[in-house]
């Protein structure tokens, strides 16, 4: 975001009073949006939006730099929030708890979007009930050399397997490349049976559409297809929710879909300000989704019927870590995205002949998660590679350390 001087704007948002800091201050500069635009979209599209994020307590993605710097996540609200601003307490897998916000209304999207937040990532649970999620979330994420039209096929395969086991699906755009579809659920199971049935539906996905779509884990292992990720659903992981924007140039949009629209309509169709007029003109093509709330009875026991998912073995290196039966090469890791891009394109210049038989899905770049930010691995899997001409593993283009510095209670000091 630009440097801006700008005084605060206070807005009267139903009958709360929510003040902007710099409101005039650039966020996407390719459309011009400014920060007051942001908060503007989401009044507009304020009862959509709450319909995705209300009432579940979220992780707080900021942007205080601006869309192209890395973004930290806050998992605890700010002290001196507003009282129309709900929390709930989270107990995270790795023995740590976090106070998290839980919004409720216009006002608190736009004290969020003040906050430097642009999409909203709610974990799928309702601050009434931590433990049972009562969304299954499937995220249907297409590898590199994957058009649209195989991301649909792999949608409506998924459409089917929900409707065989009794649920209904709620389609929306990533608002990246991929699609995303909710289904409400009872909150009766807890994370790790939610998880099962995702898994399961992933599999049963895959065994439908083989060479479309993959459940395989490891992402060298999944080829040009769509990876059905399960994982989406496990303890501590969030999403971005219904009408979410997303940190790219054209200010794009997670934007929900009717079934008819899914195949011919396209992720960069919907922005900021393509959303509001469609909005305003159509609806939302989500407002029944808390009214088809379903069970997992069907996917357990389709779970028991497929038997244990493979596990790939994880290990076999000194280290005790999984190896992997590919055969990989790391190239860097890095604390931005552009820095991984650049090493990636150095690694390239210095093996050319090699990089001509790399596939799209060869190229491994992965954001990673770290302690309150994400960092980047780039490998190139040599599968499509003779041998022979095969390079061995280097000495990483860049080794950032994404723990240095950082201690954590019980943990012996280096």
């Amino acid at each position: 975001m630009s440097p801006s001087k700008t005084p605060a704007e206070i807005l009267e948002v139903g009958g709360h009073e929510v003040r902007i800091s710099s409101p005039d201050k650039v966020v996407f500069p390719e459309p011009g949006l400014t920060k007051l635009d942001i908060v503007r979209y989401y009044l507009a599209v304020a009862d959509g939006a709450l319909r995705g994020a209300g009432g579940r307590p979220m992780v707080l993605k900021r942007f205080p730099k601006g869309i192209d710097a890395e973004p930290f996540f806050q998992k605890r609200v700010p002290e001196n929030h507003p009282d129309f601003i709900d929390t709930a307490t989270l107990q995270y897998a790795s023995g740590t708890s976090a106070e998290e916000a839980v919004i409720r209304d216009a006002a608190g999207l736009a004290w969020i979007v003040n906050l430097g937040c642009l999409d909203l990532n709610p974990h799928p649970v309702r601050a009434e009930d931590l433990d049972r999620p009562d969304e299954l979330r499937i995220d249907l994420d297409p590898m590199p050399g994957v058009d649209w039209s195989q991301i649909v096929d792999v949608a409506f395969v998924a459409r089917e397997v929900l409707d065989d086991v009794g649920l209904v699906g709620w389609p929306k755009t990533s608002g990246s490349r991929g699609l995303h579809i909710l289904v409400r659920i009872a909150p009766q199971w807890d994370y790790k049976q939610v998880r099962l049935a995702a898994e399961t539906l992933a599999r049963e996905v895959e065994n439908r559409a083989p060479g479309l779509a993959t459940a395989r884990w490891w992402k060298e292992e999944r080829g040009e297809s769509v990876f059905v990720d399960f994982n989406q659903n496990a303890k501590d992981r969030t999403v971005a929710s219904a009408y979410s924007i997303r940190p790219l140039p054209d200010a794009r949009v997670s934007t929900p879909l009717g079934w008819d629209e899914v195949r011919h309509r396209r992720p960069e169709e919907f922005t900021v300000l393509t959303v509001p007029s469609r909005y305003a003109e159509a609806g939302d093509p989500h407002t029944g989704i808390d009214d088809a709330v379903g069970t997992l009875d069907g996917l357990l026991r389709l779970a028991e019927e497929l038997g244990p998912a493979e596990k790939p073995p994880r290990a076999g290196g000194a280290d005790g870590r999984r190896q992997s039966t590919m055969p990989l090469i790391e190239v860097a890791r890095t604390k931005t995205k552009p820095e991984a891009l650049e090493a990636l394109e150095e690694w390239k210049s210095r093996h050319p002949s090699v990089t001509e038989q790399l596939h799209p899905a060869d190229v491994l770049v992965d954001g990673m998660r770290g302690s309150s930010s994400l960092w980047y691995r780039v490998r190139v899997n040599l599968q499509h590679v003779p041998e022979s001409e095969r390079p061995p593993q280097e000495e990483l283009i860049a080794d950032y350390d994404p723990w240095a510095g950082k201690t954590w209670p019980g943990r012996p000091e280096a």
